[in-house]
């Protein structure tokens, strides 16, 4: 068995089941035209969620710890060249999302769709 293939592409952090009680889905995008404070957004964003596109996390939270990240976020961009976003996806919400594939980013490998 190959072991390189577990390395690239490890456990999904995340499941698949709605947020629990208080928290809510919260899917965050960016795209950020500095290296620099490219690496420091996709840091925060470790903090807080399971990466699932070389740009995306889904973080599970409640609404004050999403407002300690968003501000943190805010503190990292520069509003004139970056744009960040997050959708909030309630109980309802998360359990109607549809997925397909599997896809997960490693500092190993950028990001593949199998």
């Amino acid at each position: 068995m190959n072991t390189w293939w577990y390395e690239a592409f490890p456990a999904v952090p995340y499941t698949h089941h709605p947020p629990a009680q208080g928290r809510m889905l919260i899917v965050i995008a960016y795209d950020i035209a500095d290296p620099k404070r490219l690496a420091k957004v996709a840091k925060a964003c470790e903090d807080y969620g399971a990466r699932v596109q070389y740009s995306v996390f889904e973080c599970h939270l409640d609404p004050d710890t999403f407002e300690t990240l968003w501000l943190t976020l805010l503190d990292l961009i520069n509003p004139q060249e970056d744009r960040i976003v997050a959708y909030k996806l309630d109980a309802r919400a998360a359990r109607e999302t549809l997925t397909a594939g599997t896809m997960v980013c490693t500092d190993r490998v950028v990001c593949y769709l199998v």
